[in-house]
């Protein structure tokens, strides 16, 4: 488990490996990871885009950016957290992401970028 905190706004991440749906044969590795979102600051806050960058370690690199988080925007009270769970493929056992997300302050329209700590994707055999 990782966190950060930008301006008032707690990322933690945990992940875990998807055996049922990775084929290692054919260098298909599934994982996927829980985000928690906290808003610790005065404002209230909306997650408006997603930036992630995805690695192996073949040294490939995927961009991927888009609208909110599993197709929400959500809105953040002071003190509230929202959560989700998503997913990413390898094609290799162990790699890592780290990203922003593009927030706004409700009050004012002021946006800022939130910090996603990189968090690494391994399959568990390779940490031993």
């Amino acid at each position: 488990m990782v966190s950060k905190v930008t301006e008032g706004v707690k990322v933690t991440v945990l992940t875990e490996y998807q055996p049922d749906y990775s084929n290692p044969g054919q260098e298909h590795y599934v994982f996927t990871y829980k985000i928690m979102i906290e808003n610790r600051s005065e404002h209230t806050v909306k997650l408006l885009r997603r930036h992630w960058l995805i690695y192996d370690a073949n040294a490939s690199v995927r961009e991927v950016e888009g609208e909110g988080v599993v197709g929400l925007q959500p809105v953040l009270e002071p003190g509230d957290v929202h959560d989700y769970v998503s997913g990413c493929n390898l094609r290799t056992d162990i790699g890592k992401m780290a990203g922003t997300y593009l927030m706004e302050r409700v009050i004012d329209g002021k946006q800022f970028r939130v910090i996603i700590p990189a968090f690494s994707l391994v399959v568990p055999y390779r940490l031993n």
